[in-house]
């Protein structure tokens, strides 16, 4: 029992001069989802329930998300021509202010693909997390960064082309290289809530579908249907007035941009392709169980 004793003391002073290094933990495993066409791995820049297929890619999905933006940001409205409204001091833009920085930020973040330097952008910040000045925001426009939050998180997955331009998914569709996403010319296709009007800007003010697909990318803005009236469809669309904003859009009684010569029927804006989205029809409702006699 001595010699017991006396080893104690020394068996912890050793054990104190051998202490265990710590063990890294083991790597995570990759988060894999379900779309509905096979497993893919999650993209941990969105929500796991906007890539993992847990719903239905539907129009009303994609509608829904864009009109709770465009309230969330006061719900203006602009049927304006363009570049008659003065426009607003550097310190009354609204994607520059409070909460809705974050928000552009968060376009950037959820609607590109992770590794690209936009998707660290804000509604002042540059991918450095530097404050560019105001008037240099149309460097970093985000119209099409909110095209493609609404669709990645409505669920989209892999059926669209993410990108900070336009131009990316509109020579995509038109080179039929988006199965889910198909161009027609403004007097060939009458757009559903959900699809996509385009038109060229600047120097593409007079890009026509035929020009389509181009050898690069050109300036360009896309609005999303949101809902239609006879004679106007309603549209959201991103960056417009430095937020998420309303327009009416004149059509034809079929439903069309523009009549059989394919002169838009809006005079202020060159409209000249529409995006068709194929969306998934949700399934439909259980039936109720059958009554049961009572015996």
């Amino acid at each position: 029992m001595k010699r017991f004793a006396l080893l104690i003391p020394a068996c912890v002073a050793a054990c104190a001069h051998r202490p265990i290094a710590p063990q890294p933990p083991p790597p995570a495993p990759p988060v894999i989802g379900r779309y509905l066409h096979g497993p893919v791995q999650i993209d941990t820049q969105a929500p796991p329930f906007a890539v993992g297929g847990w719903a239905p890619f539907t129009r009303d999905a994609a509608v829904a998300i864009a009109m709770r933006e465009w309230r969330l940001w006061g719900q203006p409205v602009d049927d304006d021509p363009p570049g008659t409204r003065p426009p607003p001091l550097p310190e009354d833009k609204p994607e520059r202010e409070q909460g809705l920085w974050q928000r552009v930020g968060e376009y950037w973040w959820e609607g590109q693909d992770p590794g690209t330097k936009e998707a660290a952008y804000t509604g002042e910040h540059d991918e450095n997390g530097i404050i560019f000045p105001a008037e240099q925001d149309g460097d970093y426009a985000w119209s099409a960064a909110f095209i493609s939050y609404v669709m990645r998180i409505a669920g989209a997955g892999n059926r669209f082309v993410y990108s900070p331009n336009h131009s990316t998914y509109i020579n995509a569709a038109a080179a039929n290289a988006t199965p889910a996403v198909h161009a027609y010319p403004p007097q060939a296709y009458a757009p559903q809530p959900g699809d996509l009007i385009c038109t060229g800007r600047a120097t593409a003010a007079n890009l026509r579908f035929a020009d389509l697909p181009t050898a690069g990318s050109f300036p360009s803005h896309c609005d999303i249907v949101v809902s239609l009236q006879p004679g106007v469809m309603t549209v959201l669309g991103g960056n417009v007035d430095d937020a998420v904003t309303e327009k009416h859009v004149p059509m034809t009684t079929a439903g069309t941009l523009a009549g059989p010569d394919g002169i838009p029927l809006d005079t202020r804006y060159p409209w000249f392709v529409v995006l068709k989205i194929d969306y998934e029809t949700p399934p439909p409702p259980p039936s109720p169980a059958p009554l049961v006699p009572q015996t």
